[in-house]
C-alpha cells in the first residue's frame, strides 16, 4: 500500500513545498499520479471530507488556531492533505503542508517501535528489568507522601522492566509529584531536552538517583519512560538513538524531515509556536530554545529524547503510521513483525489505575473506554469513549496541540499538527475527528 499525495486537495505551495513534494513522491514505489478532484477517493467522499476546510479555517479566521496541517490517508492513498494559517503569522509566512512541527509526545511512538526490532533481533526482552541493560536501574526508590507533608524514600518493591516503561506503569513522572523539589535539585523537570549539553544516557543515568512517584505496575504514570528507553535502544544496539532512528526507521521508511536537531537549511521549514491567552495567540516565550528554532538548529545537539524530542511533517508520520496498518511493512521495508504490531497496539494495562498526581481514583479509559498498549492508547469500547471511531483504533499526540490516530477497521491513518501551547479550551481536534469520520463511504 502506497501513500500518496493528492494535489487536488492542497492549496497552492511555494518554493519549499514544490521542492519536498518531488521528494516525497520519489519515495514511493511505482507510478504514484494523484486522482483528479472528481475520483472517488478510497473509503471516503470527497465533497463530505471537504467539509473539513470550512471548520479548520474559522479556527485559523477567528483568530484561535495559528495554523495546522491536516492529512487524512484511506487504504494506503492521501485522500487529504492541507495546510491552514500560518507558520509565522507575524512574518506573513503561510503554513505549507511540508513544514516542520515539533511533534513532543508522538516521539514515543517511534521509540518504542525501535524497542521492538530490538526484541525482535534478540536484543532484549520487553519482559527484561530495565536494570539488565541499564545497572543504576537494577534497584529503585520510591517516595511515600505522609500525612504531614513529608516523605520517606523506600526501595520499590519490584525492579523496573521494559514493558513497564513502555507501558507508563514504571511509577515515572516528568519530575513533578512527591519529591519533585529533588528532581528540581537535579535539574531534570519538563520535557523538553534539545538544549541540554549531555547525552540522553547521562541524564537517565541521574535520574535513576531520584525517587518516583509509585511501584512499578502500581499505577499509569505519565512521564519520562521513553527516555529512559531511549537510552536502552543505545546500549542494546550499541548505536546512538538519533542514528537507530535513521538508519534502522526514518530511512527505510522515506521520513526525510523526521529529526531530532534541524539541519541548518531546513531553518525555515520549521513552524513557530503560539499560547492561547485572554487576548488571543501570541508568540510562546522560548525559554532555552524550547519553542522557537533556537537549540533545534543552534542547540549543542546532544541530548536525543526518545519522549518527545522529535521533529517531523505530517507526510513523514502519516509514512511510519502507515507502516504500523500494513503489520510493520511499507514497501519493501519490513520494519517490525505484525504479531509485534499486534501486541504493541492491545491495551496491557487491564483496568490499572491512574496516578495523575492529583486524583488516584480514576481506572484508565474504564470510563471512556480506552486503555494503552505498548506506546499507544487504545480505543476498547466505542459506546463507553462517546466519540466517532472504531474499536481497535490506536494512537497518542503531543504537547503542542498535535495528534495521530490510526483505524485498522476503516483503514484509515490520520494526522493532524499544530504548534500551539497552550490551547486553551480549543476543540479542534473533536471536531476534526468527527469530520474525518462522517466521510466515511461505504463504497
Amino acid at each position: 500500500m502506497k501513500i500518496m499525495r493528492n494535489e487536488s486537495a492542497t492549496r497552492p505551495h511555494g518554493t519549499r513545498s514544490l521542492l519536498a513534494i518531488g521528494g516525497l513522491l520519489a519515495l514511493v514505489a511505482g507510478s504514484c499520479t494523484a486522482p483528479p478532484p472528481e475520483t472517488a477517493l478510497p473509503g471516503l467522499d470527497p465533497e463530505r471530507l471537504a467539509r473539513l476546510d470550512a471548520a479548520l479555517q474559522a479556527y485559523v479566521d477567528a483568530g484561535t488556531l495559528p495554523g495546522a496541517v491536516a492529512l487524512v490517508a484511506s487504504r494506503g492513498e492521501t485522500a487529504y492533505l492541507k495546510a491552514f494559517g500560518h507558520r509565522d503569522r507575524e512574518a506573513g509566512d503561510p503554513l505549507e503542508t511540508d513544514d516542520i512541527f515539533r511533534i513532543a509526545s508522538q516521539s514515543k511512538a517511534v521509540v518504542s517501535v525501535a524497542i521492538m526490532m530490538l526484541q525482535e533481533e534478540g536484543r532484549l526482552l520487553i519482559s527484561d528489568p530495565v536494570g539488565r541493560h541499564l545497572p543504576e536501574y537494577l534497584e529503585t526508590t520510591v517516595a511515600r507522601a505522609n500525612d504531614d507533608g513529608t516523605y520517606d524514600v523506600v526501595a520499590a518493591r519490584q525492579p523496573i522492566t521494559i514493558r513497564h516503561l513502555l507501558t507508563h506503569t514504571a511509577g515515572i513522572t516528568y519530575g513533578g509529584g512527591t519529591a519533585a523539589r529533588e528532581w528540581v535539585e537535579a535539574d531534570i523537570t519538563g520535557w523538553y531536552f534539545a538544549h541540554r549539553d549531555e547525552p540522553i544516557r547521562e541524564t537517565v543515568r541521574r535520574m535513576a538517583a531520584l525517587p518516583f512517584e509509585a511501584d512499578p505496575g502500581e499505577y499509569w504514570v505519565y512521564g519520562y519512560a521513553t527516555d529512559i528507553l531511549g537510552a536502552v535502544v543505545e546500549v542494546a544496539s550499541g548505536t546512538a538513538l538519533d542514528e537507530f532512528l535513521r538508519t534502522r526507521i526514518f530511512e527505510p521508511l522515506g521520513m526525510p524531515d523526521t529529526h531530532f536537531y534541524l539541519p541548518p537549511e531546513k531553518r525555515d521549514r520549521l513552524t513557530v509556536v503560539y499560547s492561547a491567552g485572554q487576548d488571543g495567540l501570541a508568540r510562546a516565550p522560548d525559554p532555552g530554545g524550547m519553542v522557537g528554532q533556537g537549540a533545534y538548529v543552534d542547540g549543542p545537539r546532544m541530548s536525543f529524547s526518545g519522549g518527545a524530542g522529535l521533529l517531523s511533517t505530517a507526510p513523514d508520520y502519516a509514512r511510519f503510521l502507515q507502516m504500523l496498518l500494513n503489520g510493520g511493512k511499507l514497501g519493501d521495508a519490513r520494519i517490525l513483525s505484525p504479531k509485534s504490531v499486534e501486541l504493541m497496539t492491545v491495551d496491557h494495562l487491564g483496568g490499572l489505575l491512574v496516578r495523575d498526581l492529583n486524583d488516584a481514583s480514576a481506572v484508565f479509559g474504564a470510563e471512556r473506554g480506552v486503555g494503552f498498549g505498548l506506546g499507544f492508547r487504545v480505543v476498547e469500547d466505542v459506546g463507553a469513549h462517546g466519540v466517532p471511531g472504531s474499536e481497535g483504533i490506536y494512537g497518542w499526540g503531543g504537547a503542542y496541540h498535535s495528534s495521530y490516530w490510526v483505524d485498522p477497521e476503516e483503514e484509515l491513518v490520520v494526522v493532524y499538527l499544530a504548534q500551539l501551547i497552550p490551547a486553551g479550551n480549543l476543540d479542534d481536534h473533536a471536531k476534526f475527528r468527527a469530520l474525518v469520520y462522517q466521510a466515511i463511504d461505504a463504497n
